[in-house]
């Protein structure tokens, strides 16, 4: 029989001193990204009209119950209450859960959000970068437009933009290694068209809809899949905007 392979789950940023002491706790065991979606059945533990995020967390983490040695859980201002109540949830039904905080504001190097990479492939190298970092240094370049939030849940809404365009918001606090940097995430580069996105039901969404009728941008939410509307009002926008 084939053993089952054991994994270390977490979400949001968490510090890298809680990411290396739960490897060490579960002999380096591999990481898995509990945030993104894993196709996972509905687990029935959160209502429907729920941040998708979130959402996602607590279905992947049922789906992958055997799998799961611990879960490392973000739940201070670098992530949010929907994520704290979640660790709540998992810890109470059994999973073994180290809730953290990230409290770090010593910003490290931005310069894979100003790269000329692909949209997708910034906000890919940014997520990825939680439980691989990396040195790599890239070169910056001018912004013809902006994206200002965090992950959707369907990442095909970044293929929409131009390789020209920075990204802004708690995404780029991820890069920078500091998740609770509020004065960080508020920033956007002046005059550059930027579109501010929040996942639909998640508390952003009224910072993301303040910040786009302050610098004239666009507000968009969505909740699962992208939707026809979401895509024309972005195409829209990147054109005209």
């Amino acid at each position: 029989m084939v053993a089952k392979r054991k994994f270390i789950g977490y979400w949001g940023c968490p510090p890298r001193e809680a990411m290396a002491k739960a490897s060490r706790m579960c002999h380096f065991g591999e990481f898995i990204d509990l945030d993104v979606d894993m196709n996972a059945p509905s687990s029935g533990l959160v209502p429907d009209a729920y941040c998708q995020i979130v959402t996602n967390i607590v279905d992947n983490a049922m789906y992958l119950k055997d799998e799961l040695r611990l879960i490392v859980a973000p739940v201070g201002e670098d992530k949010c209450d929907g994520a704290r109540f979640a660790a709540l949830i998992l810890k109470d039904i059994g999973f073994d859960v180290m809730e953290v905080r990230n409290t770090n504001f010593e910003r490290g190097p931005i310069t894979i959000a100003t790269s000329d990479l692909p949209l997708i492939e910034k906000a890919d190298r940014i997520i990825d970068g939680v439980r691989h970092p990396s040195r790599k240094k890239f070169v910056a370049i001018p912004p013809t437009h902006g994206f200002w939030g965090v992950p959707p849940h369907d990442m095909h809404l970044l293929e929409l933009f131009p390789k020209t365009t920075h990204v802004y918001g708690w995404l780029r606090c991820v890069e920078a290694g500091t998740p609770a940097d509020l004065d960080l995430e508020l920033f956007v580069d002046a005059g550059v068209p930027t579109i501010f996105f929040a996942q639909t039901f998640c508390q952003k969404t009224s910072l993301a809809r303040y910040l786009a009728e302050k610098h004239n941008g666009l507000y968009i939410d969505c909740d699962g899949p992208l939707t026809n509307s979401v895509i024309a009002k972005v195409v829209a926008f990147l054109r005209l905007g």
